[in-house]
């Protein structure tokens, strides 16, 4: 993976800190990449188990006792099913990478319909508040930084760190602002690089559920973080994340290892199963091994890992993380970091933002049929068994996944589990500007309000999907676009001296210097275009 940021190949490794205290210490991911130069090593030697699952029903018991066993007291029986004691809202989720967080403008995100906006104080403090003015109900997160204060661009109100109103220019000089206009405030905490928010406004941030990825904090490791927004629900871009499966297939030579002619059945185990998620470890059959580890932690934390050893017998750890945010219903938020103690040294020839670019195509690769997927079961409103016919040899994560919904999905606003759901109450609200990205672009190039082509807010648009949520792809594509403007007036005026020259020399010498500054800006519209383009897949004749 070290030249692929393919957000769903199983080529991911990463080592994590479970959630809840795991027996599993060392977890591993499948890296496949040559360019890495190392051999895959299963440290499980004999305890892996060389054959696929028999069928679902016999996962759903495997190893039961490392699992749901270890948490019946903190779940009650319905029927023929087990309900897990969970609350969406007491849970840490994943805002945003700290590093992208805008320093000159608030950031309005959701967490499932729950509205936020998130911003930077004078001291570089994030804070959170419910993205609404109690004034008028305006949106905080389309207002603006005012010496550190975040104010409301209706009528000026402005709040400071703990959501209390410190100036009101509608009032007498002399009059009290009153206690109770404040905003709702959310607990966020930043961890090795990403902002998490706790929702509960009853309950008191939980650190033991904060998550800890032990392979991040690990000495030489180094990793590539993008974010992105998708226009389906959480539970299916999870779905498909853990599906290794669909990567020869959908992402056809996109990545070095993806190659259609190498789809071929799956080996899985199931090792642990609770109320907090499941795990297990998986591989090729042909390869007859399973070293990849994977990890589901609730409420939406993807891991695969693997650990590799090199040939002086040095181990080296990489990792696949996803962190997967529901921000609505047909739409989520994706953070995917991955990372290694060691990188090719390929990969250190290319920019972060090829990198970036790379993942985008790969959603876009599979961005059709996920939203189509997305509006049948919105549609069908039927659980998900009655839609699906999963393969023991391909999709044995995804049923675990829905038969995990099916214990917790009733502490959710909404859910598609394998034998039940509980669907949306309220339909979808479409918003034409949502609020907080075209201010988050507007802060350094001030358009308050504006929507261009470019900066449409439209999830199929490459741009608002993902260089709007990127201080470095922002840059890049602000820097190329100033390159090609200024070779192209460069071109135009040697062309014109070339032709008021009068010497033969000369004018050849500018015209050939016209022709390199057209071709610089060629290049710098291509790469601009590789940023903002979205990829359009091309079916191949067989």
């Amino acid at each position: 993976m070290a030249l692929s940021l393919s957000p769903c190949l199983p080529h991911t490794t990463y080592m994590s800190k479970p959630l809840s205290t795991s027996k599993l210490t060392t977890t591993i991911v499948s890296f496949n990449n040559p360019l890495l130069g190392f051999k895959p090593v299963n440290l499980r030697n004999n305890q892996v188990r060389c054959h696929a699952v028999t069928d679902l029903k016999s996962a759903s018991s495997l190893d039961q006792s490392k699992g749901e066993g270890d948490d019946r007291s903190e779940e009650e029986s319905k029927g023929d099913r087990i309900v897990a004691d969970y609350n969406w809202t007491e849970e840490w989720y994943p805002l945003y990478l700290t590093k992208d967080v805008p320093d000159d403008a608030p950031l309005g995100l959701t967490v499932f319909d729950q509205q936020l906006v998130l911003y930077k104080d004078g001291n570089g403090v994030l804070h959170c508040y419910q993205d609404r003015c109690p004034h008028r109900l305006a949106k905080l997160s389309e207002g603006q930084l005012i010496d550190g204060r975040l104010e409301c661009l209706y009528h000026g109100w402005q709040f400071e760190g703990n959501g209390k109103c410190v100036k009101i220019p509608q009032i007498p000089a002399d009059a009290k602002i009153p206690r109770s206009v404040c905003v709702k405030t959310y607990d966020v905490k930043e961890s090795q690089g990403v902002v998490w928010v706790w929702m509960s406004q009853t309950t008191p941030p939980n650190p033991e559920k904060l998550p800890w990825f032990e392979n991040f904090a690990r000495p030489g490791f180094q990793d590539t973080s993008t974010i992105h927004e998708l226009p389906y629900d959480h539970s299916i871009l999870l779905e498909n994340l853990m599906d290794p499966a669909h990567i020869p297939i959908s992402h056809d030579r996109t990545d070095w290892t993806a190659k259609r002619e190498d789809a071929q059945a799956l080996l899985f185990e199931v090792t642990e199963r609770t109320h907090r998620g499941f795990a297990g470890w998986w591989g090729k059959e042909k390869d007859g091994s399973m070293p990849n580890f994977l990890r589901f932690d609730a409420p939406c934390v993807l891991q695969n890992n693997r650990e590799l050893v090199d040939k002086d017998g040095e181990k080296h750890y990489f990792t696949g993380l996803f962190l997967c945010r529901p921000t609505g219903q047909g739409k989520s938020m994706l953070i995917v970091r991955f990372g290694g103690t060691k990188r090719s040294p390929l990969a250190k020839l290319f920019p972060k933002w090829y990198f970036h670019q790379n993942a985008s195509k790969v959603f876009e690769q599979d961005m059709g049929f996920l939203s189509s997927q997305n509006e049948v079961l919105m549609k069908e409103k039927v659980p998900t068994k009655e839609l699906y016919i999963n393969l023991k040899s391909s999709d044995t994560w995804v049923a675990e996944y829905r038969k995990w919904m099916d214990k917790v999905g009733h502490g959710m606003p909404y859910y598609f589990g394998h034998s039940t759901l509980s669907p949306p109450k309220l339909p979808a609200v479409v918003e034409h500007a949502p609020a907080g990205l075209i201010a988050g672009v507007s802060a350094s190039s001030p358009a308050k309000g504006g929507i261009g082509t470019m900066h449409a807010p439209n999830l199929a648009n490459r741009y608002f999907r993902h260089v709007i949520h990127c201080k470095g792809c922002s840059s890049v594509v602000k820097a190329f676009t100033a390159w090609k403007n200024g070779l192209s007036a460069a071109a135009l005026v040697l062309t014109a001296l070339a032709i008021l020259a009068s010497s033969r020399q000369w004018k050849t010498f500018l015209l050939l210097s016209a022709t390199l500054c057209l071709g610089g800006a060629y290049a710098c519209s291509t790469a601009v275009a590789m940023n903002t383009t979205n990829f359009i897949r091309v079916h191949r004749r067989l």
